[in-house]
């Protein structure tokens, strides 16, 4: 038994007091000396119990501790969803179609497995730290000298001879569970750096095949046409077409899970947009204005909100998505393409749709040959075929579908690259080049039917603008149509910028060159450059003037979605909600120019001195252009005028265009537009005719000549006015008599209209009241 004990104690010394180099010691009792109660360490047994109380609750913290936590069992299963994102990624590299698509988006995948594999190893060095602080709050026991002196003692041993049970039972429970751990995170980390080989050496081939296709290098991959043999016809085509089948839909299939959030969240969006739409339709239709869309020379959303909302997420879908597996990519062009061709339906000509649904056959073999055909004789003989008709279709039957375009110029660009490719890519493929004669083949039609694609989303874009427009009018009362052609050559120039941008980029990634390209801008955007003491780059450059232009054009563009056209000159204008958008626009200028300067890296201190030197100057030639900036602020949140209002300032008059913050326009009733800086207004007397409501006083002198009295006069005025629509009966109107005598009277009429229309108010009034005193045999003139 006391062997037994003996050994634990051995265990646990072990534990605590390897430095102290420690042996078995034998169980016999020491004698006690006379001095004992005079040293310095002794302890009761109080001080013993909590001594062993204190190393057991260490042992239980590091036994839980070292437990894995609900975090850790979360890393190890995104070690090993990694883990069969790498298996399929290899194993279809293996058998994958030589497509340059498919290679960027195992490049692209292998990359992100790669960083994964990065953040994996760096959790398990940090849990395995963890592991190490445990033994070392563990090993650091030793430093309690009351557990010591009790561990040296073996009479004292005895007594807590169960505690000691105890220490021994948490000891070992917690020695087998950090080895156990360390073992377990260990073998992790081990096939970590397994599969960072393995990625790395999949990227280094996926680089090279990337390389291989490229442009730039003309190396002949494959015998000349004429001196192949096409062993491929040898095979079993129909296995090869059902291997190659597997393998595309395996990638496609991962590819889709791996961007199902980005694809969810585009559905959410593409929903939100078709209840938009559709509500603004249905109201409309409730109201009767549905009719009235056929004059804005809508071609889509007139035929139902579905199909076009397809078009917009489709095309969304194919720029954000340019490293998806070919057959990912060429399933959504394809759709993209049907989509199109039920807006093109009953709307295009004969011909036009003919040789519409040519291109579509034409697109669709070549993609066909592209997936699930073995590069030889046989397809390489097809693409050439293609080429050809490509080529004749691109010179002959184009033509039609540019006539049906909204954006003919950009078809026509589109048109001549369509041609070239196709030219190039059967030079390409006569000497050996097949990759690249692939690639080009692709990306002609690509091209092609990409910007018929994006023709169709600016024109859906416009017509959701204007339908907006529209409906936001009507519920306000006004049922005038505008210049919607002139509003939608506004419109489209950004759009135009946008479209050009994707067009671009899916025939740069489809051509394999857009990475190259994104990392030379990136470089060259990036590099610093140093002008005194101030370090600067071209894209904060670049960034803070873009930021500053899509200010300025929110600003610009923000009124129509509420319904403002440029030309609007309705009495019962909106003022409330003119302010507001003056409001908005300030708050959009100052956090665009704020977050302008933030983006251009500019530090404050630097930022200070320059808004000191520019202080010297608004003090020495700009204090004008400050000072109408302010006062336009002023007026804003003032609002002594409003845009609609009708006003009077010095020698000018006229009703309120528009309001900036540096002028103000005023629209003369002789057409012409008055432009006054908004220091001027301030600083002048205002008369505002409408600052309470929209009516005027006015008044009309006549004569009137026959045998009647005051009292007939009054009446016949009276009731002609009642019948005016333009006059405003609820304010009673005034007569007044200059002078009376027998068959003779001179009057004085005032009465209230509408201020925006006074002359045509006054026009009818008179013709009105001639009419009525001409019935009673009175003459009249006026």
């Amino acid at each position: 038994m006391i062997r037994k004990h003996l050994y634990f104690i051995t265990l646990f010394l072990s534990l605590f007091l390897v430095q102290q180099g420690f042996a078995q010691t034998k169980a016999v009792p020491k004698k006690e000396s006379s001095g004992r109660l005079f040293n310095d360490t002794t302890a009761t047994d109080s001080d013993y119990l909590m001594a062993i109380e204190k190393a057991g609750e260490v042992l239980e913290s590091a036994y839980n501790d070292t437990d894995f936590e609900g975090s850790t069992f979360h890393l190890f299963g995104e070690m090993k969803r990694t883990e069969s994102k790498l298996e399929l990624i290899l194993s279809s590299l293996k058998g994958a179609n030589p497509n340059v698509r498919n290679q960027q988006m195992y490049r692209l995948v292998l990359q992100e497995i790669q960083q994964e594999l990065d953040e994996q190893n760096k959790a398990i060095n940090e849990r395995n730290g963890h592991l190490e602080e445990i033994k070392k709050r563990v090993i650091d026991l030793r430093k309690d000298k009351t557990l010591i002196t009790l561990l040296r003692d073996t009479i004292r041993r005895k007594q807590f001879k169960k505690e000691f049970a105890d220490l021994k039972k948490r000891y070992i429970a917690t020695d087998s569970l950090m080895t156990k751990n360390q073992s377990v995170l260990n073998n992790k980390k081990r096939l970590t750096v397994q599969r960072k080989i393995s990625v790395s050496n999949a990227l280094v081939t996926v680089e090279g095949k990337l390389e291989k296709s490229g442009i730039s290098i003309f190396n002949k991959e494959y015998p000349s046409l004429w001196q192949t043999s096409d062993s491929a016809v040898k095979k079993k085509i129909a296995h090869n077409i059902k291997a190659k089948i597997i393998i595309e839909e395996n990638v496609a299939a991962y590819y889709l899970g791996y961007k199902a959030g980005g694809l969810i969240t585009l559905c959410f969006f593409m929903g939100i947009l078709f209840w938009y739409i559709s509500r603004n339709i249905k109201y409309l239709k409730e109201n009767g204005h549905s009719k009235n869309l056929s004059q804005f020379n809508f071609k889509y959303l007139n035929r139902g909100v579905l199909i076009p909302i397809v078009v917009i997420a489709l095309n969304i879908a194919v720029v954000t998505n340019l490293y998806a597996p070919a057959l990912f990519l060429e399933l959504l062009q394809l759709a993209l393409l049907g989509a199109l061709t039920v807006l093109f339906k009953n709307q295009w000509s004969g011909v036009a749709m003919r040789n519409w649904l040519m291109l579509l056959a034409l697109f669709f073999a070549l993609c066909f040959l592209d997936l699930f055909i073995t590069i030889g004789l046989l397809q390489r003989c097809a693409f050439i075929a293609i080429n050809v008709l490509g080529i004749r279709y691109g010179l002959v039957q184009i033509k039609t579908l540019e006539e049906q375009l909204y954006i003919k110029r950009f078809f026509k660009w589109a048109s001549i690259l369509f041609i070239g490719l196709n030219g190039l890519s059967i030079l390409y493929n006569l000497f050996g080049r097949v990759s690249l004669s692939n690639m080009l083949s692709l990306t002609a039609f690509i091209s092609l039917t990409q910007i018929v694609a994006l023709s169709v989303l600016l024109k859906i874009f416009l017509e959701i603008i204007l339908l907006q427009i529209y409906t936001t009018r009507v519920k306000r009362g006004i049922e005038k149509m505008f210049d919607y052609e002139s509003l939608s050559d506004t419109l489209k120039k950004p759009f135009i910028i946008v479209i050009s941008y994707m067009w671009l980029i899916v025939i740069a990634s489809n051509l394999n060159i857009w990475e190259s390209l994104r990392a030379a801008i990136q470089k060259l955007l990036s590099h610093p450059n140093t002008i005194g003491s101030i370090t600067f780059t071209l894209g904060n450059i670049v960034l803070f003037f873009i930021i500053i232009w899509m200010a300025h054009l929110l600003q610009n563009y923000v009124a129509y979605f509420f319904g403002e056209i440029d030309d609007e000159n309705e009495e019962n204008i909106n003022k409330r909600q003119h302010s507001k958008l003056l409001i908005t626009r300030l708050v959009v200028l100052i956090a665009g120019y704020l977050l302008a300067v933030a983006a251009s890296g500019m530090p404050l201190d630097k930022l200070s001195i320059l808004l000191g030197a520019l202080g010297v100057g608004v003090g020495l030639g700009l204090q004008n252009v400050v000072n109408n900036f302010v006062s336009g602020i002023i007026l804003i949140f003032d609002k002594p005028i409003q845009i609609g209002d009708v006003v009077e300032i010095s020698s000018e008059s006229g009703r309120v265009k528009s309001m900036g913050l540096r002028t103000t326009k005023i629209n003369a009733p002789n057409g012409a537009e008055i432009i006054i800086p908004n220091g001027n207004l301030l600083s002048q007397n205002i008369t505002n005719w409408t600052y309470t409501d929209n009516f005027k006083l006015v008044e009309i002198t006549f004569e009137i000549n026959g045998e009647t009295i005051p009292e007939e006069i009054n009446a016949i005025v009276n009731e002609t006015l009642l019948k005016l629509p333009l006059v405003n009966n609820s304010k009673t109107s005034q007569i007044y008599y200059s002078a009376i005598s027998d068959g003779k009277y001179k009057l004085l009429i005032k009465f209230w209209c509408s201020i925006y229309r006074t002359e045509e108010t006054i026009s009818s009034a008179r013709q009105e009241l001639y009419s009525s005193f001409k019935e009673k045999g009175l003459t009249f003139s006026s």
